[in-house]
């Protein structure tokens, strides 16, 4: 049995006991003032105290039931701790110990099976997985730790010590996993791991698990110790939004032999000099509501940068997010207004995973900006579904390829599906665009494939501004 539902049983039993302690302590009460009172007649009062032990006792039943209910602290499907009291021992946990460990377990097919097997064999495949990992981490001798259910197939484990005492254990249970069905049905796992040498704050620690996992690194396990402590960089990146500190390099895309345009790579500067890529920067601006801000920040200085310029013409990454808003909208579109310089040379470029399902008024927020003369590239053609779909959907002018395939250019099938994509472009009139091209294999490749603009450290240097 599990310490979740060991515990359950345990809360339960003590819950019974509150219940009913006050109840015989009334009765002892009141048969104890009866019988000191008179024993042989009963007086006016013992109607009065009968009432009034009679109330109290019902209320004091019916609000511990529905304490009982308010306060569950096991997950009904999985028997694991739910999210809010894992939370709560946890937190505990990290301030009596000076090494522990977070381990995050993830169901990734869970909404595959809920949606080709059914709910109910969704839920046995919860039950059964948490009943696995139990078995398993017992046969290492690992007992009584604290499992709670985060969401959906994610669950969090709290281990005393550092995550050098189970990197190895955890990596066999990754193997292991491999094979692990419940009724024929494949149930795919992934886990990863941390301690709090990376932070005390256990929302930070959750957090870095999930980004851990996301980057489907084959170690389960990833050194932090060159991280940033998530409180400072949000500090940090509070900062240099106030102080509009940016540092923007500038690399050439070429069309042909020709520069045609450059693309801006931003970067935020701390108050002690150092640099912050957007890969340690761009979720923590999301998580604090502040991409908005951040893009009309690079917006502006982009629009300075194509004052300083003749001719120049600058692509940078803007979230799609913040154009749909309407407020940001608004204010992105003022800029470009004003600044007439602007029209004809800036492209934005765009990125999401998660396809956005209004196309109709997706392609006409983007007209508008066209319509101002802004061109419109998409990021990632190859690698996100999402990008796929722009391209078939939206009103764009650009698309770029992941530089997955420029890395394996010369295997066939990258290589075919690079010269699918480029035709699929031209046909609809777009142009296409491919980076990170290292050496001239790769440059010839590209051109004899037809892709319109090149980009790489072998055409060009960053260039800071």
């Amino acid at each position: 049995m599990l310490l979740p539902q060991t515990k359950e049983r345990e809360y339960r039993f003590k819950l019974a006991l509150r219940m009913g302690l006050p109840i015989f302590a009334l009765v002892f009460a009141f048969i104890s003032h009866t019988f000191i009172s008179s024993k042989e007649s009963l007086s006016t009062s013992f109607y009065i105290e009968s009432v009034l032990i009679l109330f109290f006792s019902i209320y004091f039943i019916f609000y511990l039931i529905y304490k009982g209910f308010d306060t569950k602290i096991t997950d009904t499907v999985s028997k694991a701790f739910t999210r809010e009291y894992i939370y709560e021992h946890l937190k505990k946990e990290l301030k009596n110990y000076n090494e522990y460990t977070l381990l995050l377990i993830s169901i990734n097919n869970l909404y595959e099976i809920n949606s080709r097997y059914g709910i109910k064999n969704g839920d046995k495949v919860l039950f059964e997985t948490l009943k696995w990992i139990g078995k398993y981490l017992k046969s290492k001798d690992i007992i009584n730790f604290p499992i709670g259910r985060i969401k959906g197939g994610d669950f969090i484990i709290g281990l005393k010590g550092n995550k050098s005492q189970y990197k190895t254990v955890m990596e066999l249970m990754s193997l292991k996993s491999e094979e692990f069905k419940v009724d024929d049905i494949e149930v795919q796992i992934s886990i990863a791991l941390n301690d709090i040498t990376l932070s005390n704050n256990l929302d930070y620690l959750i957090e870095n698990l999930f980004e851990l996992q996301n980057k489907n690194s084959k170690s389960i396990v990833t050194d932090i110790n060159d991280e940033i402590n998530p409180s400072d960089l949000e500090s940090y990146v509070i900062n240099a939004i106030k102080k509009r500190d940016l540092i923007i390099f500038t690399q050439n895309i070429f069309e042909k032999e020709s520069s045609v345009f450059k693309e801006c790579f931003i970067k935020l500067k701390t108050e002690n000099s150092k640099v912050l890529h957007p890969k340690s920067y761009i979720k923590v601006l999301n998580k604090l509501r502040l991409m908005a801000d951040y893009d009309l920040i690079v917006l502006e200085k982009v629009i300075e940068m194509c004052k300083k310029s003749d001719n120049g013409r600058f692509a940078v990454s803007i979230s799609p997010t913040s154009i749909r808003n309407p407020i940001v909208l608004a204010k992105i579109k003022d800029l470009f207004y004003k600044n007439k310089c602007s029209e004809n040379r800036i492209i934005l470029l765009l990125n999401e995973s998660e396809y956005y399902p209004r196309i109709e008024k997706f392609n006409a927020i983007l007209q508008q900006l066209k319509d101002l003369g802004v061109m419109i590239a998409i990021d990632r053609l190859g690698s996100l579904h999402t990008s796929f779909l722009y391209l078939r959907d939206l009103n764009i002018d650009i698309v770029r390829f992941d530089f997955f395939y420029t890395k394996d250019i010369n295997e066939k099938a990258h290589k075919n599906i690079l010269s699918g994509f480029n035709v699929m472009a031209h046909e609809n009139g777009i142009k296409t665009w491919i980076k990170m091209i290292e050496n001239e294999d790769v440059k010839s490749l590209a051109k004899e494939l037809g892709i319109d603009y090149l980009q790489g450290k072998y055409l060009a240097p960053l260039e800071k501004i």
